[in-house]
């Protein structure tokens, strides 16, 4: 293929492909979020693995559970479809577009999550262990540090458009696939999932503070 046929059939994806760090973000809780006790935080199901950094949504992942066990605000679920909020990460490239490998199992993780002095830890599964997907485990207790996924036999490298910013979007818990519904808040910024600072949380937390107030202030 001549570079000049490459270069255009990526400029035809730039210009198709929507860019994920320049959705609207939005400012404000619902004021039920104030009720909200359990959190589950998933890799974006569209993020394809990073082909120079595969562990980069993995430790993403766990930086954010480790903020939100050091908070305290929650109780973390590792299954969507139980929890009140469920928080979906990706992180950004380098580039507009870059080389990832599609893997469905990035959030196939077996087990609870158990806050720790130094974090978290993905621990046992009390009672029946979710379905694994082909070629995983659930051998338990799992180390905290994230594992790079092997990708799926015949797994090819594909160009993945637009997203050179981080991204942290909150849906409503309540179903095994959340991102079938609009979200409740999100926030597209350039090393927002920074190990292990993670300043998005910051700007998350400031909008649950925000959510709690709004709703004391409906109460009677």
């Amino acid at each position: 293929m001549s570079v000049r046929r490459l270069s255009l059939i990526v400029t035809g994806l730039v210009l198709a492909a929507p860019v994920w760090g320049k959705s609207k973000e939005e400012k404000t809780l619902p004021t039920y979020v104030a009720t909200a006790r359990t959190v589950a935080v998933l890799v974006d199901p569209q993020a394809g693995i990073d082909v120079e950094d595969p562990r980069a949504n993995q430790i993403a992942q766990k930086d954010v559970e480790t903020a939100l066990a050091n908070w305290g605000r929650f109780e973390m679920v590792m299954q969507p479809a139980v929890a009140d909020l469920v928080i979906v990460i990706r992180k950004g490239h380098g580039r507009l577009v870059d080389d990832t490998i599609p893997d469905a199992r990035q959030n196939n993780r077996a087990g609870v999550i158990n806050p720790t002095d130094n974090g978290i830890q993905v621990g046992a599964q009390h009672g029946p262990p979710p379905i694994a997907g082909p070629g995983d485990t659930q051998d338990a207790p799992q180390s905290a540090t994230p594992q790079p996924r092997v990708p799926q036999p015949g797994s090819q490298p594909q160009l993945e458009v637009g997203g050179t910013e981080d991204s942290f979007v909150v849906y409503q818990g309540g179903r095994s696939d959340p991102t079938d519904s609009p979200s409740l808040w999100r926030k597209d910024e350039k090393d927002g999932l920074h190990s292990h600072d993670v300043p998005v949380m910051a700007e998350f937390r400031k909008a649950v503070a925000a959510a709690d107030k709004a709703a004391a202030a409906k109460k009677p």
